[in-house]
């Protein structure tokens, strides 16, 4: 009996433990150098995501969970925009160019959208391959939160009213 106590406060130990490391290590990881090549041809590197709380979504045209997210993506965008917030949504590698420029033209997406030709950016952010893949930068260049699939946009907003409120270097 006193051996499944110790093992169950072991368990209980490990769990905490784990739970610690993942809570200390929130906001401690830096966005990968990249550069972005925007849809009229500029490029924006991650340096210049810094002093914003930026989301940066990945997600491809043919994705129905990014195509069904992209108007609450829309309306966070327009809701904190003028507050210190930015939005820059990436197209996958594997989505035809024209259908992307469709897509933000018909939409009429208030942000600004990269191709990722060749994939490199999502290979340096973590190697995305699923989509819709949200990562959530605060002002100083680091990624504080990200999600595969649709965000709760609740608790989005939240973590984005934290963040802009948090000084840019601490």
């Amino acid at each position: 009996m006193a051996s499944k106590h110790w093992i169950a406060g072991v368990v209980a130990a490990a769990v905490i433990g784990v739970g610690a490391l993942v809570y200390s290590n929130a906001g401690q990881t830096t966005a990968p150098q990249s550069t972005f090549v925007l849809l009229d041809g500029s490029q924006k590197t991650t340096n210049d995501l810094k002093g914003k709380v930026t989301l940066v979504n990945f997600w491809a045209t043919s994705c129905t969970t990014c195509v069904a997210e992209m108007p609450q993506i829309i309306s966070t965008y327009q809701k904190y925009q003028g507050k210190g917030f930015d939005t820059l949504a990436v197209a996958m590698s594997y989505d035809p160019p024209s259908y992307v420029v469709n897509f933000v033209e018909s939409r009429k997406l208030p942000f600004q959208v990269a191709l990722d030709n060749t994939g490199s950016v999502a290979k340096a952010w973590g190697d995305v391959k699923l989509t819709p893949s949200t990562f959530i930068v605060n002002k100083r260049g680091e990624i504080v939160k990200s999600y595969i699939g649709a965000p709760d946009f609740v608790e989005l907003h939240k973590l984005i009213e934290k963040l802009l409120a948090e000084p840019a270097s601490v």
